[in-house]
């Protein structure tokens, strides 16, 4: 998943901004509750000049996305097991629900994504297919078998999943599930399963088949483990988690609404696909399989459905353009690769007269499916041999970046836009899956910090309030420039205002009007991510990181599904080395449902870990049940507490490990990001 989430969050309320030094271009005084100021000339006129690039006036994207209703909840709204909302479409009811009449503040191109992905319910697709759109970031698809349903990617979080399910029965009758398929190692597409899980019978769970790509169970358990914490920092960005649901807010996030941070779950796959053209026949549907594991997501499959020539496209294919590498951190995708899948199932699956995918809606006529996967097939290749081509002529990454542009015969459609992905960072990611961060130009080997960098900066442009006044300047006069040239002088002043903020990180003056630039550029851009960053990058800049982070707890159903072998790896990273200069320890904790025994070793401020015997001597052991070990993990048990219970056993000095779990960092997910 993408993460990957989906979920809508209360209003957080701000204050007003009150800037000095602005008296035009964005105007303070019209700021909203958040602080977002209103939009400059400039960027009324960018999202102007976008109504004449695309064709607008073509509606077929509509008209798909609305066919097939069976039935809507105007009133969508999900709660959280634990309190508050996880859901809640009617926050969205200010977008126009023809994606017309874009305010100036948002791109007219993302406003008419943003619309359609508001187009939520029960759909039907085909006789014996259908589809739950709107009720999570991803769909739910459901295949009418001989006996029962077949479910597809059961979304996100349990709320979720139990909500759209119920939903479905409602309207088509109760069936027994048969079976269910993941096609991907994504949360958003298998979180929610626990959501299904608890409304079948004994029966049903002891007799349902779950099917999923090889190297599933390993990848959806493993994404976030070791770097969970930066991801999940940065996922508030890419997602919009602290901005309202309003028109200088959070719109959507391009391949859905959002994610929805609920409560996620895992359950382990019956079936492996480990091969294209692999066929099975689930409760009497015949389906063949395609393996693309390597593009979109590291374990991942479609299928092809011959009785309804309905083609599954999961995430290998969707209504935008999708990331290369997705900003809130991940490994770099290979397009060259994603690009070679979507050839081999535009010809394996050649009389598909449907296609259906995990996000967005269906597209129907087998030339309309074609012509699709071509474009598709052709943006990502384009990025990746015009991005080399340019690497090998020595242009750096944001040189290729700013100068390439899709060729107007792959930039007339709609399907392939920038509301996820882009071709900007998309280009960086082919960049740097061949030669990574360095550019080769000697600077950039041994730089300073950020913030020591900033204050000589700063220092040598004459000081901050000389820097200010100029800036200050500047974005006025941006306000009267063409669309062009005033995106350019946000560009740069975004960079320069973020020096003095990295020199002189308790400069109010500075974050307000880099604020101000951050929502002029947020409201430009096509990109749902972008635009979240951007804005959120604003808020934060006005209101202070936040004050919690996203709660370990979430994950505890993945994670006591995790290999434990990844708990002490996820451990390792967490090693404080300063507190470890010297030491050395020999932990042994036996989890004692599971029957094994690891052997953790500290010196030289690392730490192994590796599968022992049970009476593999140690300085102290724990025995203790994996489910325990998890709530210790997540912080739902203290060390302290349980050393002195009755609920874990333990041999040697109860100090000796307390000092060696203290040694571990906690991380809160809550970093500051556009400051120091």
């Amino acid at each position: 998943m993408p993460l990957s989430r989906k979920f809508l969050f209360a209003p957080l309320l701000g204050i007003a901004l009150v800037m000095t030094g602005c008296d035009s271009g964005a105007d303070s005084s019209a700021a909203n509750s958040a602080g977002h100021t209103a939009p400059t000339a400039t960027t009324e006129q960018a999202n102007r000049d976008v109504l004449d690039q695309r064709p607008f006036d073509n509606r077929d994207d509509f008209e798909n996305a609305r066919r097939g209703l069976i039935a809507q909840d105007p009133e969508l709204v999900i709660d959280h097991l634990e309190g508050g909302e996880v859901w809640n479409m009617p926050a969205y009811g200010f977008i126009d629900e023809d994606g017309e009449n874009a305010p100036a503040s948002v791109n007219p191109s993302l406003w008419r994504q943003a619309a359609l992905n508001n187009i939520h319910g029960l759909f039907k697709v085909t006789d014996g297919l259908y589809q739950i759109r709107g009720y999570d970031l991803a769909n739910m698809s459901i295949i009418e078998g001989e006996s029962g349903w077949i479910l597809v990617d059961p979304l996100t979080a349990r709320e979720t999943a139990s909500k759209a399910f119920l939903f479905a029965r409602e309207h088509l009758g109760e069936k027994p599930v048969r079976a269910i398929l993941f096609t991907h190692s994504h949360i958003d597409h298998f979180g929610g399963v626990q959501g299904i899980l608890q409304h079948l019978s004994d029966e049903e769970k002891a007799n349902l088949r779950i099917i999923a790509p090889e190297g599933f169970e390993e990848e959806a358990t493993s994404e976030n483990i070791i770097a969970g914490p930066a991801m999940t920092r940065r996922a508030m960005f890419m997602y919009g988690k602290r901005l309202d649901r309003d028109e200088r807010g959070h719109v959507g996030t391009g391949l859905g609404k959002g994610p929805a941070f609920g409560t996620f779950g895992f359950a382990p796959a019956t079936d492996l696909i480990s091969e294209t053209g692999t066929e099975l026949e689930v409760d009497g549907v015949p389906m063949i399989f395609q393996i693309v594991s390597g593009s979109e997501a590291p374990a991942e499959f479609t299928f092809y459905l011959p009785e309804q020539k309905a083609f599954c496209g999961a995430e290998l294919v969707s209504r935008n353009m999708h990331n290369i590498y997705t900003l809130r951190g991940a490994k770099v995708r290979d397009a060259r690769l994603w690009s070679s899948f979507i050839d081999e199932a535009k010809t394996l699956f050649a009389d598909a007269d449907i296609y259906f995918g995990s996000h967005h809606w269906p597209l129907w006529g087998q030339e309309n499916i074609q012509d699709f996967l071509a474009v598709q097939r052709d943006t990502y290749k384009f990025i990746h041999d015009q991005t080399v081509r340019l690497m090998n002529q020595g242009a750096t990454p944001r040189e290729i970046a700013d100068q390439l542009k899709l060729p107007p015969e792959l930039n007339r459609a709609f399907h392939n836009q920038g509301y996820y992905g882009t071709v900007s960072h998309n280009a960086k990611a082919v960049y740097q899956h061949y030669l990574g961060w360095f550019t080769a130009n000697p600077a950039q080997l041994d730089p300073l910090p950020e913030s020591d960098s900033a204050q000589r900066y700063v220092q040598m442009m004459g000081g901050a309030e000389k820097v200010l006044e100029r800036a200050r300047e500047d974005f006025e006069a941006a306000s009267a420039m063409g669309a062009s040239e005033g995106r350019d002088t946000y560009r740069w002043l975004a960079e320069l205002l973020n020096q003095v903020v990295f020199a002189e990180p308790g400069n109010d003056d500075a974050k307000q009007l880099l604020a101000n630039v951050y929502d002029q550029l947020g409201y430009q851009a096509e990109s749902a991510p972008w635009r979240d960053f951007y804005l959120t990058g604003a808020y934060e800049l006005r209101h202070g990181s936040p004050e919690e982070g996203i709660k370990p707890a979430m994950m505890r159903e993945v994670l006591l599904n995790t290999p434990v072998s990844l708990f002490f790896d996820s451990m390792a990273v967490r090693l404080k080395a300063e507190d470890a200069e010297g030491e050395s320890a020999v932990i042994k904790i036996t989890f004692t449902d599971l029957k094994e025994s690891y052997l953790l070793t500290l010196k030289h401020s690392v730490l192994h870990n590796r599968l022992v015997n049970e009476d593999t001597p140690a300085d102290a052991t724990l025995h203790l049940t994996r489910s325990l070990f998890v709530d210790l993990l997540i912080g739902r048990a203290g060390l302290k507490e349980l050393l002195f219970s009755d609920e874990i056993s333990f041999e040697g000095s109860r100090l000796d490990l307390i000092g060696f779990f203290s040694m571990l960092d906690k991380p809160q997910g809550r970093f500051n990001i556009v400051t120091p």
